[in-house]
């Protein structure tokens, strides 16, 4: 959702973007649980992603393209980026310990093997990477490591693998991290203090499932594949170049990528948890710098030419819910479909954005989520947009007209123009639970406004033009407030705009779309959408004799007992 929220920002700022991601369908993960429940990974992976898709569409967000990693088109992206980096020498076959299962004699999957961690103590690191101090691992770096499968100790046996040779990339990555400004300093200082440290890492695996490597001796080898970490990143470019594809200019994509050509001065945002800071900073830069020819090493560029590196890795923290880390198989979880079932998106994405991890671990809490639906989402923001619109409706059957405003008045509508360029500043920062505390602000000081005037009160038939005036100011405030908070909320901005007479697109919403393969592979739903429409960055005078009607609340008020309900269906 903040990658949202940033982009729809950005587009009402005039700005032009490119928001994509995908379902990431490959990975030890997806093989486990297929195996488990006798299906194929891709038929598993084929119902998580309808799944997603839809799930991101129920919450509004605008992805110009949301795909998937097992098109053909990205196993040629990847491939693509395998054999630059080969090519300039970054990548080096090796042999090492791989993990086997005694009982079965199948490859143990590194994130499925536990232990200690060598470097700092962490007693349940996995067998890739640990969570605690972040550092890459390997399985057989662990202390006395354990199958999460089954509990018992793998075997290692040697196997000849790829690896990608980060150490070629620590003057690269140090001299790029050092010119990064305006960095969340955690995600900055993490990775600064990963770079130094760097070691070679395996990026194939003995699995069935992924893309196959391409050279000579190893493309048709069903036993060995690229590994889910080093394809997964890659996803934002193959996205990138599926989505210019289908817009019918297959070059489009440069406009974003190409670092010699038209995208010099395109900017990349990655929104992500902090566990996946190391892809995002250090791992997917050191791709693109080996590709473009720009490791410590030197090379050529790959055919795409030299690409982009991240503008800025912009990382989250930990969510957790009722006190408790989420799992899925504890029940410790919100499924998004189940959420839309009984409550509005825009409740969830208020929540997120003002009471998300933004800087600091957050814990989810029924009763935190009742509260600031009940008294900020619908006393706060609904009421003021119910009321103002109520009285208007009631008293004048339309937008009144604006006559001999009060020095009050006038304050009042350049508060709340003022905050076009503060809350814009926030969110462009990415500093999204400071934008929305100040639009809330700004809905307070109008909810004071009409408090103080009372336009209630007027009721003189010579009261009338300075009753009108109050409402015309209060409705103009609405309309001004409801563009400041349309990146957080699309769907009741929607229906605020044409509460207020307004017609046509105000908040663009994605829509799915059935697809074929470009390449000849099988179907899939995608999600994308125009958003060339919608409302702009700025201030849009409302128009008086504009009709209006009594409004519906925009939001609903929820009863406590949802509490009860909702630690229930958690176990308590």
């Amino acid at each position: 959702m903040p990658s949202d929220v940033f982009s729809r920002y950005m587009r009402m700022a005039g700005h032009d973007v490119l928001m994509v991601s995908g379902t990431d369908e490959h990975g030890t993960p997806i093989q486990v649980q297929a195996d488990k429940e006798g299906v194929t990974p891709h038929e598993l992976a084929d119902r998580y992603n309808r799944v997603i898709v839809e799930d991101l569409h129920g919450l509004g967000l605008s992805y110009d393209l949301f795909t998937r990693t097992t098109t053909r088109n990205h196993y040629a992206v990847v491939q693509e980026i395998f054999e630059g980096l080969y090519e300039n020498g970054y990548i080096v076959a090796k042999t090492t310990l791989g993990a086997i299962s005694p009982s079965t004699g199948r490859t143990l999957p590194d994130r499925y093997i536990e232990g200690t961690c060598p470097i700092c103590g962490y007693d349940s690191a996995r067998g890739d990477q640990c969570d605690n101090c972040g550092n890459q691992l390997d399985p057989s770096d662990l202390i006395n490591p354990k199958s999460k499968i089954n509990g018992e100790t793998p075997k290692f046996v040697e196997t000849e693998h790829f690896f990608l040779d980060l150490p070629g990339f620590v003057s690269a990555l140090n001299s790029w991290l050092d010119t990064r400004e305006g960095w969340r300093p955690n995600v900055l200082r993490f990775s600064k203090n990963l770079v130094d440290d760097l070691q070679p890492r395996a990026i194939t695996r003995d699995l069935e499932w992924g893309v196959p490597i391409p050279l000579a001796d190893w493309k048709d080898r069903g036993d060995k594949r690229i590994y889910v970490w080093f394809d997964a990143v890659i996803g934002y470019l193959s996205a990138s170049v599926e989505w210019a594809r289908r817009s019918g200019d297959p070059e489009a994509w440069r406009r974003w990528w190409s670092a010699d050509g038209e995208g010099k001065d395109a900017n990349a945002y990655y929104f992500m948890g902090k566990d996946n800071i190391v892809f995002h900073s250090v791992i997917w830069p050191a791709l693109l710098l080996g590709y473009s020819g720009e490791g410590d090493r030197g090379g050529e560029p790959g055919p795409r030419g030299r690409l982009n590196l991240p503008t800025e890795v912009v990382s989250s923290e930990y969510l957790t819910m009722e006190g408790k880390k989420f799992s899925s198989s504890r029940s410790v979880v919100i499924y998004v479909r189940d959420f839309l079932e009984r409550y509005d998106a825009d409740a969830l994405r208020y929540f997120i954005a003002a009471a998300g991890p933004e800087s600091n671990d957050t814990d989810f809490t029924w009763a935190e989520f009742l509260r600031r639906n009940n008294d900020e989402l619908v006393a706060g923001w609904g009421n003021l947009v119910n009321r103002s619109i109520s009285m208007a409706a009631k008293n004048f059957g339309e937008i009144p007209a604006l006559l001999d405003p009060t020095a009050e008045d006038l304050a009042l509508l350049a508060t709340v123009r003022a905050g076009f360029q503060s809350v814009g500043d926030l969110i462009g920062r990415h500093r999204q639970k400071a934008a929305i505390g100040e639009a809330m602000r700004i809905v307070a000081e109008v909810n004071k406004y009409l408090s103080d005037q009372a336009p209630w009160k007027l009721k003189a038939e010579a009261d009338k033009p300075r009753q009108g005036t109050i409402l015309h100011v209060a409705l103009q405030a609405v309309s001004d407030c409801n563009r400041l908070l349309t990146p957080f909320l699309p769907h009741s901005a929607q229906k605020i705009h044409e509460l207020l007479g307004g017609t046509g697109v105000h908040a663009p919403q994605p829509r799915i779309e059935e697809v074929e393969d470009l390449d000849g592979g099988p179907s899939y739903p995608i999600l994308t959408g125009d958003y060339t429409a919608g409302a702009r960055w700025e201030p849009a005078d409302v128009v008086a004799g504009t009709p209006l009607a009594a409004p519906k609340p925009v939001f609903r008020k929820l009863d406590p007992s949802i509490v009860e309900e909702e630690l229930a269906r958690l176990g308590g």
